[in-house]
């Protein structure tokens, strides 16, 4: 599967990109670029794919991309649709080398130098820094000068230093560049995100994906490492995620809004992928 490639926008001001968008449609699709992307969600939930990792995205959230790798951040509908539901993100690009080619072989560098080797999967900050880094990415959008590279470097630090965080993407994970590919994922990850709350066909993926029925299933396992069974339950315990920390609804409505059809399987689908039951999973975030 082909992700898309883009061209960030840079200018002969500063050494890197710094912007805030508030808006849910900017770069909303299957993509990747040579810059390492450091990016803060100081409002927005949604649908998070990073290599082959699915999973939610929460206001609050800081995530590391490295260069190259492909990621895709989907808005939940409400902020398409109801403009009393506004995102606000900051967007930070940067080149691995923008700051000399031998600055991260100095060994004072070393641990900066080890998180951009492992953003290379993509790293999730988990704990309470995200607050402080968010705030260090935010101030970058303020200042001017060498000030704009010290916070830079301060959030890396705090992230690779301070906090406890996560890899994203399977070791394995890789990716293909066909040009005739483009626009596939994004036709199979919308489809499949429009109408996870019913049982989708094997025929209405291969229409989408403009492949046979018996070919679709070897085709999207042998792009992701995984079945497409796998990752549309990955999607539904996404949605379930939400709907527990919203606790609106009891976990047996939470099964069937869902996608699940019986809360056998949900249970263990859940547990599989979260390592939790749906009851403790709600229990431990509600808590925090």
């Amino acid at each position: 599967m082909k992700p898309q490639l883009l061209k960030v926008a840079n200018n002969s001001v500063n050494s890197f990109s710094a912007r805030r968008d508030k808006v849910p449609y900017i770069n909303n699709r299957w993509h990747y670029h040579a810059e390492v992307e450091l990016i803060y969600f100081k409002k927005g939930n949604g649908t998070q794919f990073i290599g082959d990792s699915i999973k939610r995205f929460r206001s609050g959230d800081v995530v590391l991309v490295g260069a190259h790798l492909p990621h895709y951040w989907r808005f939940d509908d409400n902020y398409f649709n109801d403009e009393k539901s506004n995102a606000d993100v900051v967007v930070v690009h940067f080149c691995e080398n923008f700051w000399g080619n031998s600055f991260l072989n100095l060994p004072e560098n070393k641990s900066l130098k080890l998180l951009l080797e492992r953003a290379q999967r993509g790293v999730q900050v988990q704990d309470k820094s995200k607050k402080l880094i968010g705030e260090l990415i935010e101030s970058i959008l303020l200042s001017e000068g060498p000030k704009r590279i010290i916070l830079l470097v301060e959030a890396l630090l705090a992230i690779e230093n301070y906090s406890q965080s996560s890899l994203l993407s399977s070791i394995g994970f890789r990716h293909d560049f066909e040009e005739t590919e483009n626009d596939r994922i994004n036709a199979i990850y919308n489809y499949s995100l429009a109408n996870f709350k019913r049982k989708i066909q094997m025929e209405e993926m291969a229409a989408v994906a403009n492949i046979s029925p018996n070919s679709f299933c070897r085709y999207f396992k042998s792009r992701t490492r995984k079945t497409y069974t796998q990752f549309i339950s990955e999607i539904r315990v996404g949605h379930a995620c939400k709907l527990l920390i919203e606790d609106s609804m009891n976990v047996k409505q939470i099964c069937y809004e869902s996608g699940f059809h019986n809360f056998a399987s949900f249970h263990k689908h859940f547990k599989i992928i979260t390592g939790k039951s749906p009851l403790s999973y709600q229990k431990s975030y509600l808590q925090k």
